[in-house]
């Protein structure tokens, strides 16, 4: 995409001074990797680690679009500016979010305060969009001071939420089946607060007491996560799990693992920017070097295992490098 002299620039102007234009332009350019996708990040990275991030998790149907809709109210009654991050699952025909802006959100999406995107996840396993963490860094850098992240809703292989939150908030209903089992299965291990939505059908009480039952299990990490129940919809219990948000971030506070956080965020995206590098390296080498092509044709017809390609492809690589 060609951009005329100093577009971005006046983009990033815009974005610091709070315009929700530049942010929802600047978001297209990071999420469609344009060449200056990094440039932006680079120019925008010192203007964030202020927002707090809550992180909304759990499986299809449990309701987590309508919590976020009700919660949003709550914080813009403190006074505090608020983005909303959807990750949704990819458009088998346009490529996008398939569930756009989120029309679900009625009262959100009518708050001048409240700035709402979608980003399709594209086919990524950890619940997160490939670009998630930039533009959590662009709201951030855009005034938010509290940034939402619902996940695609993938249950639980949506850990990569952990490494961007402050807080994270598993929902779950009663009555969906192997619920407890997926639940095992990892997510229990990354909720700072469980909420057992649509509380008022069969079963809700049952879940309270099992996730309690399992959390007593669990080794203690200073916190104890709370579980509460809702019912979303009608807006019942919506205020108590507000409540429990902030007592979280006052014990993140309190504790020092806000900074923390904030730390181990910068070291990963620094770890993940050279990952990246190192794949777009090795992918072009492998297009570019006559030998390497070769080898990796006989990974494919089967002449060569693909372990034993690797080594051979990371030694030459390694080679090449100190040539």
């Amino acid at each position: 995409m060609d951009m005329a002299p100093g577009t971005v620039e006046k983009l990033l102007g815009g974005l610091l001074e709070g315009d929700v234009l530049a942010a929802s332009r600047l978001i297209t350019l990071v999420e469609n990797e344009s060449p200056v996708a990094q440039e932006i990040m680079r120019r925008v990275s010192r203007f964030t680690g202020n927002a707090y991030v809550l992180g909304i998790t759990g499986p299809p149907g449990a309701g987590k679009s309508t919590i976020v809709d009700k919660l949003v109210p709550l914080f813009r009654r403190q006074g505090l500016s608020v983005g909303v991050l959807c990750i949704d699952p990819t458009s088998p025909f346009s490529g996008g979010a398939f569930l756009g802006d989120r029309v679900r959100m009625s009262l959100s999406s009518r708050d001048e305060g409240v700035f709402i995107r979608s980003l399709a996840n594209r086919g990524e396993l950890g619940g997160l969009a490939p670009r998630a963490k930039e533009v959590i860094q662009l709201l951030d850098a855009l005034g938010k001071d509290v940034i939402i992240v619902e996940t695609v809703g993938a249950g639980q292989v949506e850990a990569d939420i952990l490494n961007w939150a402050d807080t994270v908030l598993v929902v779950t209903v009663p009555g969906l089946g192997d619920q407890m089992q997926l639940l095992k299965a990892g997510i229990m291990e990354i909720a700072d607060l469980f909420v057992v939505n649509k509380a008022d059908l069969e079963g809700a009480q049952d879940m309270v007491r099992d996730l309690n039952l399992m959390l007593d299990g669990l080794p203690r990490r200073g916190w104890r996560p709370g579980v509460l129940t809702a019912v979303a919809f009608k807006n019942q219990g919506m205020d108590r799990l507000h409540e429990a948000i902030q007592e979280h971030k006052e014990y993140l506070l309190q504790t020092g693992q806000w900074q923390e956080k904030r730390y181990r965020r910068r070291e990963v995206t620094c770890l993940f920017m050279v990952e990246e590098a190192l794949k777009r390296y090795v992918q072009q080498k492998i297009k570019e070097v006559a030998g390497l092509s070769g080898l990796m044709e006989r990974v494919k017809r089967g002449e060569m295992d693909p372990y034993t390609g690797a080594d051979c492809l990371i030694k030459e690589l390694l080679a090449q490098m100190t040539r």
